[in-house]
């Protein structure tokens, strides 16, 4: 990697990128008159990475080693329920990474598309964006190689479940694409990415600048996002797999190496600012998008930790509404479970706690009693069940940001 590495001075310089006019032919005839006779489009052709050296003020370089400490201290500062808040916060920054390109379901029908449910489209895309994400922090060791094959199964996890994109899952494209304006060809689109040719040079790039350790984690993160979202490399899911290199650059920086910093939360709340960041990017300014993921980063820290505090409350409620229960018991044994396991069936409760389907049986229902446990479906058969309070501390740590950012 040629990166220079970076100095302080008085701002962050970048080069903006170039606009270029490249010659357009459809496909197949169809759309409006003006989509079938575009015969000239405007690409974007970003700087590479490997030349460039990055120059950040006083304020940023404290900014940005002091929300990195932040987010580090919340992987020593969990204590028993890190393994539950690391699942908690892995599904939050999923459904708040699919809910920026406007595909919205609640927490239920979140739950619900977690255990095979697929009533509802935008839930289910949330699951499969989960399973991404899971890809990319799971197999990366902490200072291991994020690879182009990394990110190629995640945007297979993505979308071979999409009917229309699943031909296309975990491919790099090979053809133009381009965001908004029509379905039918790049008139009035909002932005459009290098031409196709480009972008295997273009991710070569960009993974050996992730690989890199020049650089703070936080603005390599910040820069990587930014430079994959202007690569636009897949015909889809860019967005969420852009947003889930962050973690995963992180996670190899070892900045977290437990628990999922629910980034994409504060992106959500910041839409707007996030968009105009990504825009500046590409227009020559880094400070844009450096400013917003240090503030993503501080926010969703803060948030994190108020959501473990949460979580080791919630068995003493449950308790509590449960009441006097043997050592021994179905029901003892499943309690302290259900922070990991917030979504079950009964026959997951027979797995979990070896119990005979009977009992299993008893304790779900004493869970219901209690208000532990409530159904998530009309099944009468194979019902799913939801831990309320867990599911409600995974809604409640989106509003809270939401409220911070309204």
């Amino acid at each position: 990697m040629a990166t220079d590495g970076f100095t302080q001075g008085t701002g962050s310089e970048w080069p903006a990128a170039r606009r270029e006019s490249r010659p357009w032919k459809q496909l197949s005839r169809a759309g409006s008159r003006a989509d079938r006779t575009l015969s000239e489009i405007t690409v974007t052709i970003p700087a590479l990475l490997a030349p460039q050296t990055l120059v950040l003020t006083a304020r940023q370089t404290t900014a940005l080693e002091s929300a990195t400490r932040e987010l580090t201290a919340l992987d020593h500062s969990s204590g028993k329920v890190l393994r539950s808040l690391s699942l908690l916060l892995l599904r939050s920054e999923s459904v708040a990474s699919s809910k920026i390109e406007m595909l919205d379901a609640t927490i239920d029908d979140y739950a619900r598309a977690l255990h095979g449910s697929k009533a509802n489209s935008s839930a289910v895309a949330m699951v499969a964006a989960t399973k991404a994400l899971s890809v990319m922090i799971d197999r990366l060791p902490i200072g291991g190689a994020i690879d182009a094959e990394i990110i190629l199964r995640a945007h297979h996890s993505l979308m071979s479940s999409d009917d229309d994109e699943r031909t296309y899952a975990g491919q790099f494209r090979t053809m133009q694409n381009w965001v908004g304006g029509s379905d039918y060809s790049p008139i009035g689109a909002l932005y459009i990415p290098p031409p196709p040719d480009l972008v295997i040079a273009y991710i070569d790039d960009l993974i050996d600048f992730i690989n890199s350790d020049e650089l703070p984690a936080l603005a390599q993160a910040a820069i990587a996002h930014a430079q994959f979202e202007t690569i636009h490399p897949f015909t889809d899911g860019n967005g969420r797999i852009g947003r889930a290199l962050i973690n995963s650059i992180l996670r190899r920086r070892g900045a977290t190496r437990h628990v999922v910093a629910p980034l994409a939360t504060v992106l959500v709340a910041q839409r707007d600012r996030y968009f105009n960041a990504l825009n500046a990017y590409r227009d020559g300014s880094l400070d844009p998008i450096l400013d917003l993921m240090t503030m993503a980063a501080e926010v969703s820290t803060r948030e994190a930790q108020a959501t473990a505090m949460r979580l080791e409350a919630i068995p003493t409620e449950w308790a509590d509404a449960v009441g006097k229960v043997r050592r021994d018991s179905t029901t003892a044994r499943l309690l302290p479970m259900l922070l990991e396991n917030p979504i079950l069936s009964t026959e997951d409760v027979i797995t979990l706690t070896g119990a005979t389907p009977s009992r299993a049986y008893a304790a779900v229902e004493r869970l219901a009693l209690a208000g532990v446990l409530e159904p998530l479906t009309t099944r009468v058969r194979n019902q799913v069940w939801g831990a309320r309070l867990v599911l409600d501390e995974l809604d409640g740590l989106t509003n809270r940001i939401a409220r911070l950012h309204s």
